[in-house]
């Protein structure tokens, strides 16, 4: 048995391959990975270089041919001179163009052949371009891009009678000369631009070209035979705030462009009166928009919590709901109803926004807000200067304001820079604002004429509603009320006409009437509350004698025939003068002597005449 299992061990040492020095060869392992396989990646990865390498070097050769093509379409669509400067291709990332420096002489044709000089500068330019397509869209008759980026456009859109038709040249069959030729083009679905600046042209004499600033945006099914769909994001230049509006545009009408739809809506945001130089306060609107370029219907609201002016820097609650038309070719805004709510006081305000040049050549607003000679107001009868601003650019602010439920602390809040307001009480105004373009500020250059109406009014300044009370009890013939520290606290009625500029008040009439007594005065009043100068007359129910008591009495008891006027007990002169903290009431005794030397002179003739 053991030569058995010897034998089998033997043979099967005889069976293995030996290596030169006798010893066995080991055994071979099993081959997991088929090296036909790994032929095969290597061959797919050499095949990979090579058409990458075909490809950059395709999409290389191909640049000259897109180029050419670019300035072709563009040249045919609208019949210009095209340049561009650059226009590359990139494979590495699917297929990318980008380029740069484009210009577009003319949009439109010039209604004679070479009427437009070369020098003039471009109708439109780019700066820099971007999209992504298809190598075989490349050679396809018309191009499609999804989405194509534009960065630096400038949009330049002269006058009609310095351009043609922008339709006209771009359908191909109008023109006889290219009948039967391809139809090269472009189709673009949606065009991403920033920083976009486009500028309506006028050749009216006084009129500056429209120039609109936009920070982004998107435009979606742009043709010039249908409306297109736009998202844009815009910085408004004064006040400063950012807009964002979403709507439709178009189609273009060569003929009017005014007369071009739009509608859609907007938010404006972040809107810092501050950079308007006399307002503070950050402004926030939403509302919507339709109509015309050249008539642009617009509702909506406002909200501004801490509106304020720099007189009084008194915060407010400011709030709005407006419908306005708006001229989109020259910024002039007719405001049609603007309904303003500041604190307690509800106000109804109408009027115009006019760029200086309209009002200055004569174009009056529909409400007759601005006259031919371009003043907001050539009937100035309060003493206000005239508008001296035709040859200021900027716009002229000119507005009527109407309110039967104002209350006077809410107005004095705003523009009295003293705390508390002079006065409190139900208001009814009527009032004329202009406001002239110019550097200065707001409160310094604004105007302001009216009438007003106070009911029931009293003072917040102890010392003056003391004074009130003591005059009102004393009018009555009642001084020994006067002379008490409990005088029954009066109310008082108010009507007058005022005017405001240079941030002083001036009132031609003012009537204020108490229990008792009525006052007639005339003066100034400046805003800041610094100065008051007033004068005019006391007109009292009681005569002299019965406004006093004791030997005070009896002693006037002679001169009440002397002050004795127009059927009241007394009249005289009285001046109001001071500082809203330090007011000083008295007579005009310059006055006083001519008015009681004059009755006595009166008196002694009638005497004459009735003793000879």
């Amino acid at each position: 048995m053991a030569d058995s299992q010897l034998k089998d061990k033997s043979e099967a040492t005889a069976e293995q391959p030996t290596n030169g020095g006798g010893q066995p060869k080991p055994a071979r392992r099993r081959q997991v990975f088929p090296r036909w396989l790994s032929r095969l990646g290597l061959a797919a990865l050499a095949v990979l270089v090579v058409l990458g390498a075909a490809a950059e070097y395709v999409a290389h050769n191909a640049e000259p041919i897109l180029r050419r093509r670019v300035i072709a379409s563009l040249q045919q669509r609208f019949h210009s001179p095209v340049e561009l400067d650059t226009l590359h291709l990139s494979v590495l990332h699917g297929l990318r163009v980008s380029g740069g420096g484009l210009r577009i002489l003319r949009l439109a044709g010039p209604n004679v052949p070479d009427a437009q000089p070369q020098s003039v500068a471009p109708m439109l330019s780019v700066k820099n371009f971007e999209f992504r397509s298809g190598i075989r869209q490349l050679f396809e008759p018309t191009m499609r891009v999804v989405t194509i980026y534009v960065q630096g456009m400038q949009l330049d859109i002269p006058p009609k009678q310095q351009r043609g038709s922008l339709l006209a040249n771009g359908q191909t069959g109008d023109d006889p000369k290219r009948r039967g030729q391809p139809r090269l083009g472009l189709v673009i679905d949606k065009i991403v631009c920033s920083d976009v600046t486009l500028t309506i042209e006028t050749d009216k004499p006084g009129k500056q070209p429209l120039v609109f600033a936009i920070r982004s945006v998107t435009l979606r099914d742009v043709g010039l035979k249908k409306p297109f769909l736009f998202d844009a994001l815009l910085v408004n230049p004064k006040p400063v705030g950012d807009i964002h509006s979403t709507g439709h545009f178009g189609p273009w009408q060569d003929d009017n462009p005014r007369d071009s739809p739009i509608d859609g809506n907007y938010s404006f945001t972040h809107a810092d009166l501050g950079t308007i130089k006399g307002i503070k306060g950050m402004l926030s609107s939403t509302g919507n928009y339709s109509g015309t370029l050249g008539e642009i219907g617009v509702a909506g609201t406002t909200d501004t919590p801490d509106f304020a002016l720099d007189m009084s820097d008194h915060p407010v609650d400011l709030r709005t709901e407006f419908n306005a038309t708006v001229d989109g070719t020259t910024g002039d805004t007719r405001l049609n109803s603007v309904h303003a709510t500041l604190l307690h006081t509800a106000l109804q305000v109408s009027g115009m926004v006019i760029r200086a040049s309209s009002a200055a050549s004569g174009s009056a607003s529909k409400d007759g807000s601005a006259s031919k000679d371009g003043s907001a107001s050539s009937n100035d009868q309060y003493g206000i200067p005239g508008d001296s601003s035709q040859n200021i650019p900027g716009h002229i602010i000119d507005i009527s304001v109407a309110s039967d439920q104002a209350r006077i602390e809410d107005l004095l809040t705003l523009g009295v820079k003293t705390t508390p307001p002079l006065m409190q009480g139900p208001m009814t105004l009527r009032a004329r604002l202009n406001i002239p373009p110019g550097h200065v500020s707001v409160t310094q250059k604004m105007r302001i004429q009216g009438t007003f109406t106070i009911r029931g009014a009293t003072f917040d300044n102890p010392k003056w509603q003391q004074t009130v009370d003591k005059l009102s009890m004393r009018a009555q013939g009642d001084p020994e009320k006067a002379n008490a520290q409990d005088a029954k606290r009066v109310a008082s009625q108010m009507e007058g006409i005022f005017a405001l500029a240079n941030a002083t008040l001036t009132v031609p009439k003012l009537n204020y009437q108490m229990p008792g007594a009525q006052v007639d005065l005339t003066g100034k009043y400046s805003l800041d509350g610094k100065a008051f100068d007033f004068n005019g007359t006391v007109r009292t129910k009681a005569t002299a004698s019965q406004m006093l008591t004791g030997w005070k009495s009896i002693v006037a008891m002679p001169l009440d025939p002397l002050l004795k006027k127009n059927g009241a007990g007394l009249e005289v002169p009285i001046t109001i003068s001071g500082t809203e903290s330090e007011p000083k009431l008295g007579l005009d005794l310059g006055k006083l002597g001519a008015q009681i030397f004059s009755r006595h002179k009166d008196n002694g003739q009638q005497g004459a005449a009735q003793h000879p």
